[in-house]
């Protein structure tokens, strides 16, 4: 037994050597990589990796060194110091800014992955010697980390992209709300922008005018899209029902001529509509020369009326979209559940409440939480249609059809509130997200429940 024992004893001792090795081994790999981007991906051979990690920390030091990356901060932090037209542009200062912030932080992202990379690398190495006697060869170790990170080359772009054109936007607007931008007194070339801190949201909360304005056009925002949102989702429920009953005749000639409105451009039907609903419109003409009224209707043009048009336009514009979707759901719906139905006697009416609704809230509840999402900000109805019009005297450049994006318009490509339009901007995400994160948590199809 002993002689078992002492070559047991010899071979923990040698695997423990070897581990030591190993760590050795793979802390002098993190070690280059930490002292300078690229030397542990050399010191495992993996010459083409090292290269590009190391012509990107050159790069980074040549920016710091230039001055790239003070000037990015400094911008940032005081949006200029020198007014007038050959001074600082606040605006280019926090754009150019944040750019280089982004690949500020980006390239610290890389210099983390790139010692762990090295580590995982040289770990690699080491296991394929220990278990098979061979190193890894330069060729192996560059056909390696393509295999490995193909994915991640071919995403890159699409990352790219994304973190410029959508996260950039999203954190310039997020600032923009923390300033003073706006005309005429603070709008770049000539005035310089100062940080302001909350000053804007306390405006729109607290100032006469403003908080008028915001909490109106917010409630009537809300108005909006849940009225629009449920009309529309069981308008196109009801009419889906009712072609695909079994008495019904020439269902392909009503599912055509029902779809109609929505495959007319939004452009086309919405201005149609605003010159058939206008004072010396058609309609109005039509009405008033029959004798069915005896003056003009104010369609677009009385404060409640205009409301309640756009609702109506809208129900005309958005529920065959529904009826489509409707129909392909109920399609799979099985027959038996209805017949088990009528076998206890339920009536057509229960059928449909206790049958055909849930069944179809459960397929379509994502959809309809984001259908919610976009009537919240469907700018296009509203300004198509009525402009916001009638004018609210009470309201700071908002009318009564007025929801918050349009308003944001308003501000912006007509008085230039840039700060002010980025504070609602940020209330209408902040309002969205909660709104919709707490719906899709709370659908069963979120949740991947069964309906039975």
């Amino acid at each position: 037994m002993f002689p078992f024992f002492h070559q047991l004893f010899f071979l923990k001792m040698a695997d423990e050597k070897n581990k030591g090795e190993f760590m050795k081994k793979e802390n002098t790999a993190g070690l280059l990589s930490f002292l300078f981007m690229g030397l542990g991906q050399f010191y495992n051979h993996d010459w083409v990796s090292g290269i590009v990690l190391m012509l990107l920390e050159f790069m980074f030091i040549f920016a710091a060194v230039s001055g790239v990356i003070y000037n990015a901060f400094w911008g940032v932090i005081t949006l200029g110091q020198t007014p007038g037209i050959q001074g600082d542009h606040s605006i280019f200062l926090l754009i150019n800014g944040l750019v280089v912030i982004i690949l500020f932080f980006l390239f610290f992202i890389i210099y983390y992955l790139n010692i762990k990379s090295a580590i995982a690398s040289r770990k690699k190495i080491e296991e394929l010697r220990l278990h098979t006697g061979t190193n890894f060869s330069a060729e192996s170790i560059l056909s390696h980390n393509y295999n490995k990170y193909f994915p991640h080359i071919l995403m890159s772009p699409s990352f790219f992209l994304i973190l410029f054109f959508t996260f950039l936007p999203i954190l310039f607007t997020l600032l923009i709300a923390f300033t003073n931008f706006s005309a005429p007194y603070h709008l770049p070339p000539g005035n310089l922008v100062d940080w302001t801190g909350f000053d804007n949201f306390k405006k729109l909360f607290t100032l006469d005018g403003w908080k008028e304005t915001f909490w109106g056009v917010l409630a009537w925002t809300l108005v909006w899209t849940i009225t629009t949102t449920v009309l529309n989702y069981f308008g196109g429920l009801g009419l889906a029902v009712l072609i695909n009953a079994k008495d019904i005749k020439f269902k392909k000639f009503w599912r055509t001529l029902l779809i109609v409105p929505y495959a007319i451009p939004a452009f086309i039907s919405l201005l149609t509509f605003r010159l058939l609903l206008s004072g010396p419109g058609p309609l109005n003409s039509f009405l008033v020369n029959t004798g069915l009224t005896a003056e003009k209707i104010p369609f677009l043009s009385d404060h409640t009326l205009a409301k309640i048009t756009v609702i109506v336009v809208y129900l005309w514009a958005g529920a065959p979209y529904w009826m489509a979707l409707m129909s392909g759901v109920l399609t799979n719906i099985s027959d038996s559940y209805y017949e088990a139905a009528r076998i206890d006697g339920a009536s057509n009416w229960q059928q449909l409440i206790n049958i055909t609704v849930p069944m179809v809230l459960f397929q379509t509840a994502p959809l309809l939480i984001m259908t919610f999402a976009h009537n919240f900000n469907n700018f296009t109805m509203i300004y198509l249609l009525a402009d916001g019009n009638p004018q609210n005297p009470t309201y700071k450049q908002a009318g009564s059809t007025d929801i918050l994006i349009s308003w944001i318009y308003k501000m912006t490509l007509e008085k230039q509130w840039y700060g002010m339009a980025a504070c609602v901007a940020i209330i209408i995400f902040i309002c969205i997200a909660v709104i919709a994160i707490f719906s899709f948590k709370r659908t069963k199809s979120f949740k991947d429940e069964d309906m039975i």
